[in-house]
């Protein structure tokens, strides 16, 4: 009986290191996508948008709120850039990057628990929960994102970067089916529907989706905080174990600014990803408000957002796969040119069944592109300044994110419609990716391996 059963958990064991999720604590590094992916699908790109235009800029032109909800983004990405790289300085410098991961993720799950309060009108309201939520959301993120090069090695860090993609697919899914059967049959859970209902009533299955996402998101933090360890506290030779930590934050940061030269690649990567991650962010920030302004059905705009997450998750995986035959940046180049595609195809739509074909044609490059961009970056990056690398990571990615909604807001201020805009987008993924196509990823990593030697334990 015990021979017979054996072959079981090697299988399992197998399947687990294809899938880059092999150690309890990449499985629990992992759930953290899935945790905070919640907060991506419904308040970020699905049901928060629909409702910020229709619900909390009711009395305004569409086009208002639309331009309100840009701006927003705007505010918030310009937040986390000035931020992160300080912070993450400080993480390092201090062993605090799971507790500067809570600390924001704290502030991200109760500003959307306060989504719940929002009602007709409350434009200012809905904006100042969004940015928190919105700076909640990316900057625990950032601290995230910095452990990884501490529990994957490089054979394996494609698959586990991946992987926790594909885990957030999963999250983000799961809860936003929840949602969005509530939302469309309230009576599943025992809420009024119908004719006759108080502005109130009618929000109400709305906004316990939203206190849903911050329950979501604290819940399922919990395995990152409790199974992944705290990175080994690692100075340089001239840092000392009692120094002001503001002080060595400004010092690390003055020395990485004068060092990026010698960090050529990573910085070079970095350079390529603000830029292609400038168009991936439009798309995933601005996809239901333009649907919203064409016409798009509210039901049809969730459930497009629902085949994103769900189409993703196979494909996430597959990205994973194809970085081990093809390397990570070709693998990412051909997400980008996937995506210049999607562009011209979104110019041109006006029917539900347009968009879910862009849904889907998303949902196959967005999670693979994105996690091959983090785990290409974290492999030329040193250790002991990981979260200080991806706090400027996150400024890049977040002066991306600034110039997307941006674009979108002028564009829809001069011409008082969003699909001019579309085309636009397609210059952020060919200059991103002639800029990625120079970058020399065994020169990046070896010039990360020899930083990691230079240092010692404290």
């Amino acid at each position: 009986m015990a021979a017979a059963a054996s072959p079981a958990p090697s299988s399992s064991r197998g399947v687990l290191n294809a899938l880059g999720l092999h150690r309890p604590e990449l499985r629990a590094w992992a759930m953290y996508d899935w945790a905070v992916s919640a907060m991506q699908t419904v308040i970020m790109t699905a049901v928060f948008p629909i409702y910020f235009i229709s619900v909390a800029g009711d009395g305004r032109p569409p086009e208002a709120a639309t331009q309100a909800l840009a701006n927003a983004n705007t505010i918030a990405a310009v937040f986390i850039a000035v931020l992160g790289p300080i912070l993450g300085a400080i993480a390092d410098y201090k062993a605090a990057k799971k507790r500067f991961l809570t600390v924001f993720m704290l502030i991200g799950v109760f500003s959307t628990l306060g989504m719940f309060f929002i009602m007709q009108g409350d434009l200012l309201l809905a904006s100042t929960l969004f940015v928190l939520s919105m700076a909640g959301a990316t900057g625990s993120m950032t601290f995230y994102e910095s452990l990884l090069p501490h529990i994957a090695d490089e054979r394996e860090i494609d698959r586990v970067s991946t992987a926790a993609y594909a885990m957030g697919y999963v999250g983000g899914g799961v809860l936003l089916a929840l949602n969005l059967a509530w939302i469309t049959n309230p009576g599943l859970i025992g809420l009024p529907s119908g004719e006759g209902l108080t502005p109130s009533q009618a929000t109400l299955p709305v906004r316990l989706a939203f206190v849903s996402v911050g329950i979501w998101w604290l819940l399922f933090s919990l395995p990152v905080l409790r199974r992944v360890p705290e990175p080994q506290r690692a100075l340089e030779a001239d840092e000392g174990t009692s120094a002001n930590p503001f002080a060595v934050a400004f010092t690390r940061l003055g020395e990485t600014l004068r060092e990026l030269r010698h960090y050529r690649q990573a910085f070079l990567a970095m350079l390529a990803f603000t830029i292609y991650n400038d168009g991936i962010q439009t798309i995933i920030k601005m996809a239901t408000a333009y649907g919203t302004e064409i016409g798009i059905e509210r039901s049809d705009l969730i459930t497009a957002i629902l085949i994103v997450q769900f189409v993703g998750i196979p494909f996430a995986f597959a990205f994973g796969s194809l970085a081990g035959k093809l390397g990570a940046k070709l693998s990412i180049l051909l997400g980008l040119a996937v995506y210049t595609g999607i562009c011209v195809f979104a110019y041109g739509i006006s029917t539900a069944r347009e968009f879910y074909i862009l849904a889907i044609l998303v949902g196959m490059v967005q999670g693979g592109t994105q996690a091959l961009s983090r785990s290409l970056f974290a492999s030329m990056v040193p250790k002991h300044k990981s979260g200080e690398f991806f706090g400027f990571y996150s400024v890049f990615e977040k002066f991306g994110g600034i110039l997307g909604p941006l674009m979108f807001s002028i564009a829809i201020g001069q011409t008082g419609s969003s699909r001019s805009a579309i085309l636009w987008v397609i210059g952020f993924f060919v200059v991103g990716g002639a800029l990625l196509m120079l970058v020399n990823t065994k020169e990046g990593e070896a010039m990360a391996r020899e930083a990691n030697a230079r240092t010692h334990t404290a």
